[in-house]
C-alpha cells in the first residue's frame, strides 16, 4: 500500500505546488487562470503560512500530489484555499483529500480557528460532494463575513463551525 505524507508547505516546494495547482486549473477545468494571476503562489508563507493560516501538501513517493490552505481572516474565522488533488491520486483507496482536510480542520481547531468559509465553482461537482459529506454547508454569498477573499471564480460557499 502507498503511504501518503502530508506536511506543512516549504518554500523549496514552491514550483511543484504551482504546476499542479495550475494544471489542475487550466487542463481539467479550462479555467483561463495563470500562476501570475495568483500571486498567493509566490508568497505562500507570507500569504498563508500567517497567523492562525498554513498551507499543506500531500505527498505520494515524495512527489506532491494534492495541497490544501487555511488563510487567517481574522475574529476566529478562516477560509479555505487551494484544495487541489493530482487526478492519479483521487478516491478512496489514497484518500488524499480527506486526509488534507482532516489536517487543516485538525491545525484550525489548534489555533483557534472556529468557523472556515470557501468558495468553489460550480464546475467542480465531486468538491462539492466531498465538502457536503466532511460536515460543510452550502451559504449564501450575501453571508460570508466581509474580510472573506472571494475570488472571480468563486460561485457557491460553504461553511463549517468549529465549536
Amino acid at each position: 500500500m502507498q503511504f501518503v505524507e502530508i506536511s506543512a508547505f516549504a518554500p523549496t516546494e514552491r514550483d511543484a505546488v504551482t504546476a499542479l495547482i495550475v494544471k489542475i486549473q487550466q487542463d481539467e477545468f479550462g479555467i483561463a487562470i495563470t500562476a501570475q494571476d495568483q500571486p498567493d503562489l509566490s508568497d505562500i508563507p507570507d500569504f498563508y503560512q500567517s497567523g492562525a493560516g498554513g498551507f499543506w501538501v500531500a505527498k505520494l513517493d515524495g512527489d506532491i500530489v494534492g495541497t490544501i490552505a487555511l488563510k487567517d481572516i481574522g475574529e476566529g474565522q478562516g477560509a479555505l484555499r487551494k484544495m487541489f488533488v493530482a487526478e492519479q491520486a483521487r478516491g478512496r483507496e489514497l484518500g488524499v483529500a480527506a486526509k488534507l482536510l482532516g489536517r487543516l480542520l485538525e491545525e484550525a481547531r489548534r489555533s483557534g480557528i472556529t468557523q472556515i468559509y470557501l468558495g468553489t465553482t460550480d464546475k467542480f461537482l465531486a468538491a462539492h460532494r466531498f465538502y457536503e459529506k466532511n460536515g460543510f454547508a452550502e451559504v449564501a454569498k450575501e453571508m460570508l463575513p466581509k474580510r472573506f477573499p472571494v475570488m472571480a471564480v468563486d460561485t457557491k460557499f460553504y461553511c463549517i463551525s468549529l465549536k
